[in-house]
């Protein structure tokens, strides 16, 4: 039995004496009637105490703190609400009270369920909430769920996406971010099979491992040359008792994030030498921004231990989709069904986790759906995150998708059947 949470609890529990001393002399060397506060050595204790509580504490997950957007030159209020939830996951409305928000595209954004929370896509929201109907997936950190719940799996995974096309519907358009990208397309490719009135009108993927046998990045040979015993071996831990999800087998968060940080250390460690630095120095603008970036990246959640091992065989040691190989329920999820949802594959030419080719797969395997219905975009200079946020995926990616969705919003509107 792997016993990494165990030792990541406790020792979190053991630090917190540790913690609370550093929190405490931050506070005292921050005091304006503290003589020292202003002085290198005080601003240099400060600095210290603050990187050490930073780096040593769990944080909790962020919200997504979007209060306003414009709809043309109006700034109107935007409210959060939950309209799907099921126990692992709920998809959050961004509702705005404007007049000709009801008559925009309706987008749902499928957050990746790999470690990070879906605030991670915050400015992929904000980049499309002046335009659209946005609506994001929520995933629950598993190590919340009772173990009572039941599993989740893979196919429970495209289960939950059919249904929220389903009720989410009729004229929707699906957006995938990284790992979705292939349980969206399945589930897609299941509802045309199914003659499914409501299957979205679209859908983008973004930087999604569709065909792992491109351009395979470290990531991608990792899995391949581990094999799903190693990762079932050294990946799965149970979630200790001082958590609603006590006895559920998952793989944690942290780990997760102990592998990215791996794969970027220098650049970790530098960001937090410049962060120790700017506060020295009495640079806040500089520290808030190391601040908010690192809330955000250093926030995990865990992943059921069954869709994670399903995930890295089929997609990342077996390459089932594309060899045509991938069932969902003991039914075929067969790409060539795919006639009427529009598809739309956008890369970074930087990428170093879904290497260029792995999303263009996806209109290589769909040979009959037209060629109006296909859309490629290779975005020149960023890596794997510039897909979905940042200067150029705000003007240059995001323009590309808002003009292919509004370009397949215009055909005949579908009507969602009654449910007697």
């Amino acid at each position: 039995m792997n016993f990494s949470y165990y030792w990541y609890d406790t020792a979190h529990w053991l630090l917190s004496p540790a913690r609370a001393a550093s929190d405490f002399t931050k506070h005292f060397f921050d005091n304006p009637g503290n003589p020292l506060t202003n002085t290198p050595y005080g601003r240099t204790v400060s600095a210290a105490c603050e990187l050490f509580e930073r780096t040593t504490r769990r944080y909790g997950k962020p919200v997504f703190g979007l209060p306003t957007t414009r709809i043309g030159n109006a700034e109107v209020a935007v409210t959060e609400r939950t309209v799907w939830e099921r126990p692992f996951c709920r998809v959050i409305s961004f509702e705005r009270d404007h007049p000709a928000a009801k008559d925009q595209p309706k987008l749902l954004i499928v957050a990746p369920m790999s470690g990070h929370y879906a605030t991670l896509l915050r400015g992929t929201v904000e980049t499309f909430l002046p335009s659209h109907q946005v609506m994001i997936t929520d995933w629950t950190d598993a190590r919340m769920v009772p173990l009572a719940e039941g599993r989740f799996d893979l196919d429970d995974y495209i289960d939950y996406l059919k249904i929220m096309f389903q009720d989410l519907g009729p004229d929707l358009h699906v957006m995938a971010v990284c790992q979705p990208a292939v349980p969206v397309i399945a589930a897609i490719a299941r509802m045309e099979d199914e003659k499914d009135p409501l299957t979205p009108r679209s859908m983008t993927l973004m930087g999604g491992p569709i065909d792992t046998r491109r351009s395979p990045t470290a990531v991608n040979r990792l899995a391949e040359e581990r094999g799903i015993d190693w990762f079932r071996q050294h990946c799965i831990t149970k979630v200790p008792p001082s958590h609603p999800g006590f006895w559920r087998d998952v793989y944690p968060g942290f780990q997760q994030l102990s592998g990215f940080m791996a794969m970027n250390i220098d650049r970790h460690l530098t960001a937090h030498w410049e962060m120790f630095n700017h506060l020295v120095e009495g640079d806040g603008d500089s520290a808030e921004k190391h601040r908010e970036f690192y809330d955000e990246y250093l926030a995990v959640m865990d992943l059921t231990a069954e869709f994670y091992l399903q995930t890295v065989e089929k997609v990342f040691v077996n390459h089932e989709l594309p060899k045509g190989e991938m069932m969902h329920r003991d039914q075929p999820v067969d790409l060539m069904a795919i006639r009427r949802c529009a598809i739309m594959a956008v890369e970074g030419e930087r990428d170093d986790i879904s290497g260029v080719g792995q999303t263009l797969a996806a209109l290589e395997l769909t040979p009959n759906l037209s060629s109006d219905k296909k859309l490629y975009h290779l975005q020149a200079g960023v890596g794997h995150y510039g897909v979905f946020n940042g200067s150029r995926f705000r003007t240059q990616i995001a323009p590309r998708i808002a003009e292919f969705i509004e370009t397949h919003n215009r055909e005949p509107a579908r009507k969602k059947p009654s449910r007697a």
